[in-house]
């Protein structure tokens, strides 16, 4: 059988000068417009590069499966007979019908509705009607697979074959997934909730740069501060106040708000009293020792994208699936904890309804702002100012940039990347 090799385009068009587009405090307004810039993501960005797809605790058994979408490109996410996770297009390699039809479900095998070709759930071919008029070796006809690499449970898959091993392209910003995943106290989280699905009218950057844009909150959601009783609410409705919090840029266009400098008590955070839930106290203590528990505890999980689809939203994994250049739908559930009291991971659930269900304080929000902003766009040869704290951004020794909170650190690494990104040879 012939070595797979990455099919989608890689080559740049010549006439969109990326690096005009983008410029270090400002970008062009017609990058969320113009369709010839989306296809071009498509093979850039989403083919080209790795791509969240799911988390492993989705498929726990054999032959458990979940359907997902790189670009425009339905794959399948399937646990296979040797309990190894593998990425495949859902594209029967005879006539091209899809494999999978139902979002998710388990299987022995995987077969083509159309003309009954039967796969094994690694994408080996098995089996055609009608062998005996069949000439061609099966092993000539597999299902494609695609590179599939997984950090802490968080698997990703590119379509190209020679894309940087996965850590390397995650760098600093695997201390952004292990944030998250060491809420538990055995240090293993689960997406079993069921995802909700909402269309956004708007391009599919918006999301990822609003998601860690730390100057808007107290204009779009006013409402969270009337509901809200802690310092964080202070991180978040004075732009140009001194505080704690931090927007950083982990390099790769990997972005975060950090607000854990701004929490002084445990599960503060969460809202909660360290009271409400000892268990879990005494349980992360066991685990990783009276100073680095409650540390965990005090600061909480992260508030962080990971280039280009993946949102940590702190109790919330979301997905973010482009559609065209003026829409895309953004996925959300509750991240579970696992070794955790039932009564801890409702909790998650029912905050998750409140800032991201249909009737939330976030998302709704954020929907009417980048329908607005899109509608704006439309025809519009203007450029946008990303200037904000671009004099005051600190570097560490790691390199990690970072600003205040409401400084547009996060937004000017997103575009750093995607200049990189599109501009490549």
């Amino acid at each position: 059988m012939e070595k797979q090799t990455f099919a989608h385009s890689t080559f740049g068009n010549p006439a969109i000068d990326y690096n005009n587009l983008i410029q270090s405090d400002r970008i062009h307004g017609s990058l969320y417009t113009r369709p010839d810039i989306f296809e071009e993501e498509m093979q850039r960005v989403f083919y080209g590069n790795w791509v969240f797809i799911g988390h492993a605790s989705e498929i726990p058994g054999k032959g458990d499966y979940v359907c997902r979408t790189i670009g425009r490109e339905s794959v399948v996410m399937v646990r296979t007979a040797q309990d190894d996770i593998k990425v495949i297009v859902n594209r029967c390699s005879h006539r091209g019908n899809m494999i999978c039809v139902h979002p998710e479900g388990s299987a022995k095998f995987l077969k083509c509705g159309y003309h009954g070709w039967v796969f094994s759930l690694d994408g080996a071919l098995l089996d055609v009607p009608g062998p005996g008029r069949f000439r061609k070796d099966k092993s000539d006809l597999p299902l494609r697979l695609l590179r599939t690499e997984s950090y802490r449970g968080f698997v990703f898959a590119s379509f190209n074959p020679d894309v940087l091993p996965l850590e390397e392209y995650l760098g600093q910003a695997t201390r952004l997934i292990d944030r998250n995943v060491e809420m538990s106290p055995i240090g293993e989280i689960r997406l079993s909730a069921g995802w909700v699905k909402h269309k956004f009218e708007g391009n599919w950057k918006m999301l990822p740069e609003n998601d860690t844009d730390g100057y808007h909150v107290q204009f779009v959601h006013s409402s969270i501060e009337k509901v809200i009783d802690s310092d964080y609410a202070d991180a978040i409705t004075d732009p140009d106040e001194e505080i704690a919090a931090r927007s950083r840029d982990w390099g790769g266009g990997h972005a975060e708000l950090d607000f854990a400098p701004v929490y002084t008590k445990p599960l503060e955070w969460l809202g909660a009293p360290l009271s409400r839930y000892p268990d879990w106290a005494t349980e992360m203590v066991a685990s990783y020792g009276e100073e680095a528990g409650m540390r965990k505890l005090i600061e909480g999980p992260s508030h962080a994208t990971i280039f280009p689809n993946l949102f940590l939203g702190e109790m919330n994994i979301v997905i973010i699936q482009p559609i065209n250049a003026n829409q895309c739908v953004q996925w959300h559930t509750p991240m579970l904890l696992e070794g955790v009291p039932d009564d801890l991971n409702n909790k998650f659930m029912r905050q998750s309804e409140a800032a991201l269900g249909p009737s939330s304080l976030v998302l709704a929000d954020d929907g009417i702002i980048s329908e607005r902003q899109q509608i704006a766009l439309q025809g519009a040869s203007s450029w946008l100012d990303l200037s904000r704290g671009d004099q005051r951004e600190e570097v560490d020794e790691y390199g990690v940039r970072s600003g205040r909170v409401s400084d547009e650190v996060t937004n000017r690494s997103f575009w750093r990347h995607y200049r990189k990104v599109m501009s490549a040879a």
